[in-house]
C-alpha cells in the first residue's frame, strides 16, 4: 500500500496548505509519484496540489460520500503513486458542526491508518507550544501524531526555544519554516484564488513552497514517517464499479455532456466526470468566457462552481453562448447546475444579463453561507428522484432572489428547513454542491436523459 501522511494543524490560517503542497512539489521534485488529497468539499487547495503533483487534487469527504468510501476513494487516487500527502481541514479536530468527529481531518486520518504531522504556527508562543502539541497528541489515543512542523518562526533564538521546549513531548519536530512571504497565495472572499485564475504567478508560488520546504523540513523522516503506515485494506473506488452502464444509455449511443471550465467555473470533482464517461457519456469541456458555441452535439450540460461574480462583465458579453444555453435548456435537454452554475442560469447577476434559463436574479452580499447540507429532492429531476436524500456543501457569498422555484430542488433539513433551487423542464439548479461519487445514480440518471431513455 502506498506511504501515506495527514497534513493537519489546530487550527485554520496556520500553514497547511503551503506545508502540504510544498511536500507535495518537493517530493514529486525527487522522483516520486505524489497522489495529492484534501479533507473536506474544498475546490481551491487541490487545483494547487495538481500543480504541484501533475496528478489529479481529490477530495475525501467523510459527510458528502461517508465513511466508508474515504479509503476507496483515497485507494483510486494513489494507485500506482509511491506516495500520498493528505492536507486537512481547519483544525486536526473539527468536523461536521454538531456530529462529533465526523468529516474531521482526524477522522479521516484513522480511516486511512495514516500518521499525522501537525503544522504549527510558533509566531505567537515559545514555551506554550509543548502544552499545545501535548494535547493534540493525547485527545484521542486513535490518532497517530507522529511529528511536528513548527511554521512563521522568527529566529534561530526562537526555534531553539521551541524545540527545548518539545524535547518533553515527544513528539519529533520534523520541520521548522521561517516567515516567507514569497510563498503566500492571495485569497479573497471565498478563499485562496484558483490556480486557474493566476497560472503563472501559482507555479511560481508552488516552486517557492518546494523550495521553503526543501530547506526547512527533515524530508528523510517525513518519508519514513509516511512509509510506517500499515497496510490499508481497501479496494479502490472505480467510476465503472459505481454506475450501471447497460440500458438506455447504451441504446442512445454516447451523447455529449458539456462541462463548463475555465477560470470562472474552477469548482469540480475529478470523479464526476469518471462517473458521467462510465454512465456512457462523452464529457467534453468549455469555457464560457471564451466559447462562443457549446460543443458540438452537445445532449446535455454541467455548470459547476467557480466565481461568475468576479467574471461577470465577461460572461455577460459573450451573448452567442448564453443564447445558446438558454436554447439549450428551453428544449427540455438535462443541464445540472451548483452553485455558480445557478448564477450563471439566472436572469441577471449584479444587475448584468445571464442566461435567462431561471426567473431569477442574483447578487453579492457580504453575508457568507457556509456549510454542510442534508438534501431531500422535493420532485423528480434529472438527478434524482423525489425523495432522494442526498449530503451537499454551500459556500457562497451570493443571494439569488427568489430562492427556490415553483418547483424547488432540494428540501434543505439541516441547519435549517426551507426549500432551495429549481427544478423547470430538464433544469437542475441550486446552490448546494454534491460529490457524485456518494450518489453514482446522480451520474446514470443525468446520462440516461441525456441519451433519451429513462434512469432505472
Amino acid at each position: 500500500m502506498v506511504a501515506r501522511l495527514v497534513i493537519a494543524a489546530p487550527s485554520s490560517g496556520a500553514g497547511k496548505t503551503t506545508v502540504a503542497t510544498g511536500l507535495m512539489a518537493a517530493f514529486a521534485g525527487r522522483g516520486l509519484a505524489v497522489s495529492p488529497h484534501k479533507v473536506g468539499p474544498d475546490y481551491i487547495d487541490p487545483g494547487y496540489h495538481a500543480l504541484a503533483t501533475g496528478r489529479p487534487g481529490r477530495n475525501l469527504d467523510a459527510y458528502m460520500c461517508g465513511t466508508e468510501l474515504v479509503a476507496p476513494l483515497f485507494a483510486h487516487g494513489a494507485r500506482g503513486c509511491d506516495l500520498a500527502v493528505v492536507e486537512g481541514v481547519m483544525g486536526l479536530y473539527d468536523g461536521a458542526a454538531g456530529q462529533g468527529e465526523l468529516a474531521s481531518t482526524a477522522q479521516v486520518a484513522k480511516l486511512l491508518r495514516a500518521p499525522v504531522v501537525l503544522v504549527v504556527d510558533a509566531s505567537s508562543q515559545s514555551r506554550s507550544v509543548a502544552a499545545l502539541v501535548h494535547g493534540f497528541a493525547s485527545w484521542d489515543p486513535e490518532v497517530r501524531l507522529g511529528g511536528v512542523i513548527l511554521n512563521k518562526v522568527a529566529t534561530d533564538r526562537h526555534e531553539a526555544l521551541l524545540r527545548e521546549a518539545l524535547e518533553e513531548s515527544g513528539v519529533p519536530v520534523l520541520g521548522v519554516l521561517r516567515r516567507a512571504p514569497a510563498v503566500a497565495t492571495p485569497s479573497r472572499h471565498l478563499g485562496l484564488v484558483p490556480v486557474a485564475e493566476r497560472q503563472a504567478q501559482a507555479v511560481e508560488a508552488v516552486a517557492a513552497q518546494a523550495e521553503q520546504v526543501r530547506q526547512g523540513c527533515d524530508l528523510e523522516a517525513l518519508l519514513a514517517l509516511a512509509r510506517s503506515a500499515p497496510p490499508l485494506r481497501a479496494e479502490p473506488w472505480s467510476a465503472e464499479g459505481a454506475v450501471t452502464t447497460t440500458g438506455p444509455t447504451a441504446a442512445g449511443g454516447r451523447p455529449v455532456v458539456a462541462v463548463a471550465g475555465g477560470a470562472a467555473f474552477t469548482f469540480s470533482y475529478a470523479e464526476h466526470a469518471e462517473l458521467l464517461a462510465a454512465a456512457g457519456a462523452e464529457v467534453v469541456t468549455f469555457d464560457p468566457l471564451r466559447d462562443e458555441a457549446l460543443p458540438e452535439g452537445t445532449g446535455g450540460l454541467v455548470i459547476g462552481g467557480g466565481f461568475p461574480e468576479v467574471y461577470g462583465e465577461a460572461l455577460s458579453a459573450n451573448e452567442p453562448l448564453r443564447k445558446a444555453v438558454a436554447g439549450l435548456a428551453a428544449s427540455g435537454a438535462p443541464v445540472a447546475a451548483e452553485c455558480a452554475g445557478l448564477l450563471y442560469l439566472a436572469r441577471t447577476l449584479d444587475g448584468r444579463p445571464m442566461c435567462g434559463v431561471l426567473d431569477a436574479d442574483a447578487r453579492m452580499t457580504e453575508r457568507l453561507t457556509l456549510g454542510y447540507r442534508d438534501a431531500v429532492a422535493v420532485g423528480d429531476s434529472v438527478l434524482a428522484a423525489a425523495g432522494t436524500r442526498m449530503r451537499g456543501h454551500e459556500f457562497h457569498r451570493t443571494v439569488i432572489e427568489p430562492g427556490a422555484g415553483e418547483q424547488a430542488a432540494w428540501g434543505l433539513r439541516q441547519p435549517e428547513r426551507r426549500l432551495e433551487g429549481f427544478v423547470r423542464g430538464g433544469v437542475h439548479a441550486s446552490y448546494v454542491h454534491t460529490h457524485w461519487a456518494g450518489a453514482p445514480e446522480a451520474a446514470f440518471r443525468f446520462v440516461a436523459r441525456c441519451a433519451g431513455g429513462q434512469a432505472a
